[in-house]
């Protein structure tokens, strides 16, 4: 056997034990939190990358997440309030995921199809960012552009309804 077979073979096995043992291991509350750390690192770098390309920094990004509850101040706070902006954001990735766990624990369908119920999961948590939670924070008001909200929709649907779906749904089974 080459060298390339026995690697091979070596991968496949320890796939296999992944995914029949290993996996299981994780507890709900380790779930929910590497769910909630790859939808927020995703969402965060989505969204830094396409802010970078019309001239807005991340810490002007993550100041902007403070700013729902600092208010406008926040924009006059440095790196500090951007750290602050970054934890918040990482709070709200994790809430998200907790009651993304907590819904689909009794419903079979979200786990005989994670890709459907993580779309539908993306499209309703930015239904509830966009049209509640930032309106209601003391986040600056910022005119509606649909470009932007379809945008975020996007985002929300990829980098956050889908990882947490497939994630939890991985381990679940």
């Amino acid at each position: 056997m080459t060298d390339r077979a026995n690697s091979y073979e070596m991968f496949i096995g320890y796939r296999k034990r992944l995914r029949n043992h290993e996996r299981k291991d994780l507890s709900a509350l380790g779930m929910i939190a590497l769910s909630a750390g790859i939808a927020g690192a995703l969402d965060i770098a989505a969204t830094a990358g396409i802010m970078k390309v019309q001239g807005v920094s991340i810490v002007r990004l993550l100041q902007f997440i403070a700013s729902g509850i600092f208010g406008s101040s926040a924009f006059n706070g440095g790196k500090r309030i951007a750290g602050i902006g970054l934890f918040l954001h990482f709070l709200i990735a994790l809430v998200v995921a907790a009651i993304y766990y907590a819904a689909s624990g009794s419903s079979s369908f979200a786990l005989a199809r994670p890709v459907l119920f993580g779309v539908l999961y993306g499209i309703g948590v930015h239904l509830v960012m966009s049209r509640i939670v930032v309106p209601l924070s003391r986040a600056p008001r910022r005119e509606f552009s649909l470009k932007a909200f379809l945008t975020q929709l996007v985002i929300h649907v990829f980098c956050v309804g889908l990882p947490i779906s497939v994630v939890q749904n991985y381990f679940s089974r």
